[in-house]
C-alpha cells in the first residue's frame, strides 16, 4: 500500500488535504484555536496549548520510531544552522505573540471563522512566504551560518533510538502528569 501511495502524486494530495482537515479539527476540539487560550498560555495562565503540543510530542515520536523500526517509512532530517534558527524563531515568536496563533491554529481558527486569523495569520504567512522567496537568493548566505548539519540526538550520542525515545517520553508523561495534577 506505501508503494501505491509513494508512487501516486493526487493520493498524497488528497490523503494530506484530509489529514489536515483532520488535524484542524482536533486543533479546534481541543480549544488552541481561540486566540484567548493561546494569549492565556504564553501569560502561563492556562497550559491547554503545552499538553496538546506534549502529547502530539509523544504520540508523534513513538508513531515516527515505530514507523522507522518496521521498515515502513525512513528518517531524513533536514540540515539546521544557527543563521537560519534564530531569525526564523524571531520571526514566529513576534508574529506568534503579537497575533495569537501558530501557523497550524491560525489555519485551523479560519475553520470556525476567526476572521483575524484569515486576515493576520493566512495572510501573513503567504505574504511573508512570498517575501521570503524573492528575497532567497540574497539571504541563502546568512541562513547558512553557523551550520550545524543533520545529526539525530541518538546519532549524536551512538545509540540505539529506543534509549533516547523511552526516556524522553517517560519525561514527557511525567510533566503532563504533574501539569494536570497542579491544575495547570
Amino acid at each position: 500500500m506505501l508503494a501505491v501511495l509513494h508512487a501516486n502524486r493526487r493520493l498524497q494530495l488528497l490523503l494530506g488535504f484530509l489529514l489536515g482537515i483532520g488535524f484542524g479539527f482536533l486543533l479546534q476540539k481541543g480549544g488552541v484555536t481561540y486566540y484567548d487560550v493561546i494569549i492565556d498560555q504564553l501569560l502561563l495562565k492556562d497550559f491547554t496549548v503545552v499538553k496538546i503540543m506534549l502529547t502530539a510530542m509523544v504520540t508523534g515520536m513513538i508513531g515516527v520510531h515505530l514507523l522507522v523500526r518496521f521498515g515502513l517509512t525512513q528518517l531524513h532530517p533536514k540540515p539546521g544552522s544557527l543563521g537560519a534558527t534564530i531569525p526564523g524563531s524571531l520571526i514566529f515568536g513576534i508574529g506568534f505573540g503579537t497575533l495569537g496563533y501558530c501557523p497550524g491554529t491560525a489555519v485551523a481558527a479560519v475553520g470556525h471563522g476567526a476572521l483575524d486569523a484569515l486576515f493576520g495569520g493566512v495572510a501573513g504567512m503567504l505574504l511573508g512566504a512570498a517575501a521570503f522567496a524573492a528575497l532567497y537568493p540574497k539571504l541563502k548566505p546568512i541562513l547558512s551560518k553557523a551550520d550545524f548539519g543533520n545529526p539525530t540526538f541518538p546519532q549524536m550520542l551512538h545509540v540505539n533510538p529506543w534509549t533516547v525515545v523511552l526516556p524522553i517520553v517517560a519525561v514527557v508523561v511525567g510533566l503532563l502528569y504533574w501539569i494536570e495534577s497542579a491544575g495547570l
